[in-house]
């Protein structure tokens, strides 16, 4: 199932990067969250993918939402981000994404994050560990926050909350310098390379995570929610690391 995943993903983001920097139709789905037509496209390839090789299994699509199979097995399900960094795309920033993940009973057996304006592949199956464009990534070795680069990321509902950048200032000034590049998926996959020392954020959506949650366990880093306790995809907030500054991380976060 990795392979497909991986040859999905590659697919899918083949359709991004063709249509990337043309003008195409851009829909608001709120205030400042977007959808555009290379979503879309992106999408239904994925999805007729998925129901062609494994009619039985479930989908969610951030699209499409939720979908049930009758008759299926719900014990598999695909959580799929046909493209992470909308904003990005629509504003001819390369820095984006194609996603997608398989859930098995529960936990997250397949995870892939092509980004195809680098045509960096990275995949990790459960057990197996994490690549990248098929070579062995680890994270960090660093075990200093101040020595430390951290990314996060704020969420479309930034407006409505009374402190939409809490934990922030008190990071950037204990940490070597904070990123934030508005794509988790790319950003999960940075911790697990050693690119980023942590990433910490609040309102992100299952399949902004699922693939790249997987992808830094398998790369020998930790997932938490921001007291340190086992994070539920379904439920953020998120706090990602190497695991080597995971624990100064939490006492600022918590």
């Amino acid at each position: 199932m990795l392979n497909f995943a991986i040859e999905t993903a590659r697919d899918a983001g083949g359709i991004l990067l063709e249509k990337f920097g043309r003008k195409i139709k851009i829909s608001k789905k709120g205030d400042i969250d977007l959808v555009t037509e290379a979503d879309l496209a992106s999408e239904a390839l994925i999805l007729e993918r998925i129901r062609s090789h494994f009619p039985k299994h479930s989908i969610l699509a951030e699209e499409s939402g939720a979908a049930s199979v009758a008759g299926g097995d719900p014990t598999w399900k695909w959580i799929i981000d046909p493209l992470d960094g909308t904003t990005n795309y629509a504003h001819n920033y390369p820095c984006f994404c194609v996603t997608l993940a398989l859930e098995h009973n529960g936990e997250i057996v397949v995870g892939v994050t092509y980004d195809p304006t680098r045509n960096e592949l990275f995949a990790a199956e459960a057990g197996a560990g994490a690549t990248l464009n098929g070579k062995p990534i680890r994270v960090s070795a660093i075990n200093k926050l101040s020595d430390s680069l951290l990314v996060t990321g704020f969420p479309y509902d930034i407006k409505e909350r009374k402190e939409p950048a809490r934990h922030l200032h008190e990071l950037l000034m204990l940490s070597r310098g904070v990123r934030r590049d508005g794509s988790a998926a790319l950003d999960l996959a940075y911790v697990a390379c050693g690119r980023y020392e942590g990433l910490w954020e609040e309102g992100l959506n299952p399949w902004d995570i699922a693939a790249g949650t997987l992808l830094v366990k398998e790369a020998g880093g930790q997932i938490s929610y921001f007291d340190g306790s086992t994070l539920d995809i379904y439920r953020p907030p998120l706090a990602a690391s190497n695991g080597l500054i995971h624990s100064q991380m939490i006492e600022i976060l918590k």
